[in-house]
C-alpha cells in the first residue's frame, strides 16, 4: 500500500511549491488544521495527512509492533515525504507530532528546513530533575481509564486537554474527534505517547525549530516548552496567548501569525 493511500494524504496550494506538512496530535485528524493551512496555501504546497487509525486514513494498515512507537509514526511521516519527493520540507507537528516530526528530521535531515513544534513534549512523566506534568500515577490511571472505559475516557478529557471552558463547543469538537477512533488504536497510541521519553533526542534535532507554548497547557506545562527550546540546537520559543493544549482550533490566528513569523527570518 502506498504511503499515501494509507495516511490519506491530501495536497492543497502551489503545486510546486515549498512544502509544508501538518501533522495533528493525538486522537484527531487532519481537519484539525483547517483554520490554519489555508493562510499558507497561497505560498506553499499544504500537505495534510491523518496517522494510522485517524481521519480516512487506513486502519487495517495500523501494525500493533511498529506504531507501539512514536519512530513508527515518524517512519510514515518519512515515507510520504519520500513517496511525494518532497525537500526543503516545513513540519508543522501538533502535541504528540512535535516529537513524531523531530524524529523524522533525526532520520532524514536532508527532507527537512524548519520544524514548527505546536505544544510540544519529550516526555510527559515526571522524573528527577525534570517536569513533565505527570506522575507515574497519573499516567497509569489515565492509561486504565482510556482502555477499560475509552468513550467515557474521551468525554472527561478532551474538555480538559482542550481547555477554554467559556468556549465548550472545542471540547466538544476534540470529544467527537476522540470518539470516532478505533479504542484498540487509540490505546496503542496513547501508550506510544504517554510513555515515550525522547528527551536524549532533542539535541540530534539539527533543523532549526520554532516552540509554540501554549498559556494554562494541562498537557505540556510552560516549564516543558521551555525544557524543549533549551535542548534544541537551533530553535527560538514563542509563548502564545492561547490557553489549553489545541491553539490551532481555539487561537488559529495567533498561531498563523507566529508560524509566519517565524518562516519570515
Amino acid at each position: 500500500m502506498s504511503a499515501v493511500a494509507r495516511n490519506n494524504v491530501t495536497v492543497h496550494g502551489v503545486p510546486d511549491g515549498q512544502p509544508m506538512v501538518f501533522a495533528h496530535g493525538f486522537g484527531c485528524d487532519q481537519g484539525m488544521w483547517r483554520f490554519v493551512w489555508p493562510a499558507f496555501a497561497d505560498d506553499y504546497r499544504v500537505v495534510l495527512f491523518d496517522h494510522v487509525g485517524y481521519g480516512r486514513s487506513d486502519a487495517s494498515a495500523f501494525d500493533r509492533r511498529r506504531h507501539s512507537t512514536l519512530a513508527g509514526y515518524a517512519g510514515d511521516v518519512v515515507a510520504i515525504c519520500d513517496q511525494l519527493d518532497l525537500e526543503d520540507v516545513v513540519f508543522v507537528g501538533h502535541s504528540v507530532s512535535a516529537m513524531i516530526g523531530a524524529l523524522a528530521a533525526i532520520a532524514r535531515p536532508e527532507r527537512f528546513s524548519r520544524l514548527v513544534l505546536v505544544a510540544p513534549s519529550p516526555r510527559y512523566l515526571d522524573d528527577e530533575g525534570y517536569v513533565g506534568g505527570f506522575s507515574e500515577e497519573d499516567i497509569a490511571g489515565l492509561l486504565e481509564s482510556l482502555e477499560s472505559n475509552y468513550l467515557g475516557w474521551s468525554s472527561t478529557m478532551a474538555p480538559v486537554i482542550m481547555g477554554n471552558p467559556d468556549r465548550p463547543e472545542l471540547g466538544e469538537e476534540l470529544t467527537n474527534s476522540f470518539c470516532r477512533t478505533d479504542p484498540e488504536i487509540a490505546a496503542a497510541f496513547a501508550r506510544a505517547t504517554f510513555l515515550a521519553d525522547n528527551r536524549e533526542d532533542l539535541e540530534r534535532v539539527h533543523t532549526p525549530a520554532l516552540v509554540l507554548q501554549c498559556s494554562d497547557d494541562a498537557i505540556a506545562p510552560t516549564v516543558v516548552g521551555e525544557y524543549v527550546d533549551e535542548r534544541l540546537p537551533d530553535s527560538r520559543l514563542v509563548r502564545l496567548a492561547a490557553t489549553g493544549h489545541c491553539p490551532n482550533l481555539s487561537a488559529p490566528d495567533e498561531t498563523v501569525a507566529a508560524i509566519k513569523a517565524f518562516l519570515a527570518e
